[in-house]
């Protein structure tokens, strides 16, 4: 049986070389213009180059998302930008048929998005006439379903996290709301906060469970096994707007679960990995059975066991000693602390403080406007440094 290809999200560089060195097969990102996370980072056309170049040794597929709907207005703008791009990928993910008429006018293959919601077999027939290389199915589907969509035509499933209260994201809240369109990639996401019930005379009501439109986040590492029987061709990681960390955590996490079975106790101890990064609880999705009241968040934010906060720069690194030059900038910082290391270049990386310095003195603690030297295997100078807090 093939492994499926293990596709992780990028929304900027740091995020990007941290799903290679974590082991994707593949990543998906988007660009300023026409993607469904036009909040993100993302990334320039300038930056084609470079995505390839560091993709490139380790044979990486490269997806672009166009995936939001398209305007009359914007036909000629999005034509000259799929011609630019074509030399730099392997294929667009898309939901707009003109975006899909015209990768096929230039030979492009395209994926189509799940913003399309498939969830047949007859809308899998259409798009592979339509010259679809690959489908993203809807993710209201159970595995059964999957499995009959996969003989028709190569398809990807999401197998963790941010999933959408509404059918695969078509959500009109933040339209409504504030004028800010989730089909354009600009979702305010409304559907995270806590609500009341308000009658006609002002009387108010608290909900039990206040994130009613809420859900938790897709977690399928449980039940891996059973969704790599499936005859799915890829598996996605949801999270273009998350950070590096997570990018690289649950990236790790999905490649040990896909090159091999995993014990229950190797299933408990990547699961908590997973918990250390955002997340907003974990549910099964539609995988197993419809979800129950159960499925919906209790929080607004992240219930991630773990936060960073960010202490200062790496103004300088001494590559032959090993040593780096961190300027704090706030906050505090003392030996034993873990710390993120994250860059444009470096990627993301972790390290415990062994041993820091001022002025070639040992110190145990540093504060605030203070320059210390720390033993670290590599950075760069520039690179953000954080402190990993550990929540109780």
């Amino acid at each position: 049986m093939k492994k499926p290809e293990l596709l992780s999200p990028a929304g900027s560089f740091p995020s990007l070389i941290a799903a290679i060195e974590a082991g994707a097969d593949a990543v998906y990102f988007g660009l300023k213009e026409f993607n469904m996370r036009a909040r993100a980072k993302n990334f320039k056309i300038s930056d084609l180059p470079r995505i390839s170049k560091l993709c490139k040794p380790r044979k990486i597929k490269k997806y672009l998302t166009l995936n939001t709907i398209i305007y009359n207005s914007e036909l000629k703008d999005l034509e000259n930008l799929i011609k630019k791009t074509k030399p730099f990928i392997e294929a667009v993910i898309c939901s707009d048929i003109a975006v899909m008429l015209l990768c096929r006018k230039y030979k492009i293959p395209f994926h189509v998005s799940t913003q399309c919601s498939i969830s047949n077999s007859e809308t899998a027939k259409f798009y592979k006439k339509l010259g679809a290389e690959r489908i993203v199915l809807a993710r209201e589907l159970n595995l059964k379903q999957i499995k009959e969509i996969s003989k028709i035509i190569p398809v990807e499933v999401f197998i963790h996290g941010a999933m959408c209260v509404s059918v695969s994201g078509r959500c009109l809240t933040s339209q409504f709301l504030f004028n800010e369109s989730a089909n354009r990639g600009r979702c305010l996401q409304p559907c995270r906060r806590s609500y009341t019930i308000n009658d006609s005379e002002g009387n108010k009501l608290k909900l039990e469970n206040s994130y009613i439109l809420s859900p938790k986040d897709l977690c399928t590492l449980p039940f891996i096994e059973n969704i790599k029987k499936a005859n799915i061709s890829a598996f996605k990681i949801e999270g273009r707007n998350r950070e590096p960390e997570y990018v690289y955590t649950v990236t790790k996490v999905y490649r040990k679960a896909i090159d091999k079975k995993l014990s229950e106790k190797e299933i408990l101890c990547l699961t908590d990995e997973l918990k250390k990064v955002y997340n907003k609880g974990f549910s099964e999705g539609f995988y197993n059975k419809l979800p129950t009241s159960d499925d919906f968040s209790k929080v607004e934010h992240s219930s991630a066991t773990q936060s960073k906060m960010f202490i200062g720069k790496i103004t300088h690194y001494y590559s032959k000693i090993k040593v780096g030059l961190l300027k704090i900038n706030a906050g505090t910082i003392k030996q034993g602390d873990e710390i993120y290391i994250i860059g444009k270049t470096t990627g993301i990386t972790t390290h415990k403080l062994k041993e820091m310095q001022i002025n070639h003195k040992k110190v145990m603690q540093a504060k605030k406007g203070q320059e210390i030297g720390i033993k670290l295997p590599f950075c760069r100078k520039g690179d953000d440094v954080y402190k990993i807090i550990k929540k109780k």
